[in-house]
């Protein structure tokens, strides 16, 4: 009889969902000559070949394939086993990982992290700044149980199966000028159009915000922006717009709630607005990230 080692198992989704041994290093905090080794021995456990190089990477061989089907249904049962357990004892602890991207990090993820703190001591909280796009095979693969992600008007995320979605917040999306911008001063709102000539800032290419930015001035304006700096942190965007040197479009949680040397704007064509979402495993949480959930929730505006 085969005993598979569930840690051996989890190499094996990694490199199904990586495609190369140093991806899956780098993942799981090992050397690429341990992931090699354990995934030898993970074959000489089941008799047969599961990889194949293929160019610089490795591919799945049909056995391999089959296994890292195997090993989803098994890492889930094991991951759903400690939360049973874990709700048994009544005792939340454990060790919650979450990413965001940089708004929702700095508005909810750090201030649920210090509810955690004096509600819930022995629950350990990791935070990293993550876009979505970055984040999700590490979620698919349990190296992280939560990411706040966002969405656009325009802009829907894929929904890949085995996660979990829910929307946290909606709020409008703003034109923010600098405070001498010849549209800034009438108040009222201003028409993507009548920035045709601006430079723009946004979030790096691939993002969803960076993607949100093109299509509304391609949509709303019919030209291609000029987007010249590119940041995934909104106060490193915000303070471009403080120098005079480019307009962006924000979300409301990004915006500072004072700011002379900026002008926030409504868009005037349309409102286009931002989801930020929770994304989880679709399998049951344990009480650790049920807390953290919750604590996130608490630190919504309007909730």
């Amino acid at each position: 009889m085969v005993v598979l080692d569930l840690r051996r198992l989890r190499f094996l989704r990694e490199v199904e969902e990586r495609g190369t041994l140093a991806a899956v290093a780098t993942a799981l905090g090992y050397s690429p000559s341990t992931v090699s080794q354990q995934l030898s021995i993970l074959e000489k456990e089941v008799g047969t070949a599961l990889f194949a190089r293929a160019g610089r990477g490795v591919r799945l061989t049909d056995a391999g394939r089959l296994l890292a089907q195997h090993a989803r249904v098994l890492l889930a049962a094991a991951e759903s086993a400690e939360a049973d357990l874990a709700a048994l004892s009544g005792d939340i602890r454990g060790t919650v990982r979450a990413g965001g991207l940089q708004s929702a990090a700095r508005k909810l993820l750090v201030p649920a992290l210090a509810r955690m703190s004096a509600d819930h001591a022995g629950v350990r909280v990791e935070i990293f700044e993550y876009e979505l796009e970055q984040s999700l095979p590490s979620l698919r693969l349990g190296a992280v149980d939560l990411v706040i992600g966002d969405e656009y008007d325009g802009q829907p995320r894929p929904r890949p199966a085995g996660l979990r979605f829910t929307v946290l917040l909606e709020e409008p999306m703003k034109i923010v000028l600098p405070a001498a911008h010849p549209l800034a001063g009438a108040g009222g709102p201003v028409a993507v159009a009548e920035l045709r000539s601006a430079v723009w800032t946004a979030s790096a290419e691939g993002t969803g915000h960076h993607a949100m930015v093109v299509g509304t001035c391609r949509s709303l304006g019919g030209y291609e922006p000029d987007l010249r700096h590119r940041s995934n942190d909104a106060d490193v965007q915000l303070e471009i717009v403080r120098a005079g040197a480019a307009v962006a479009l924000m979300p409301v949680l990004a915006l500072p709630a004072d700011d002379r040397a900026v002008a926030v704007r409504d868009v005037a064509e349309v409102t286009l607005r931002r989801r930020l979402v929770a994304v989880t495993r679709d399998t049951p949480p344990a009480p650790a990230l049920t807390a953290f959930l919750a604590a996130v929730t608490d630190q919504v505006p309007g909730t």
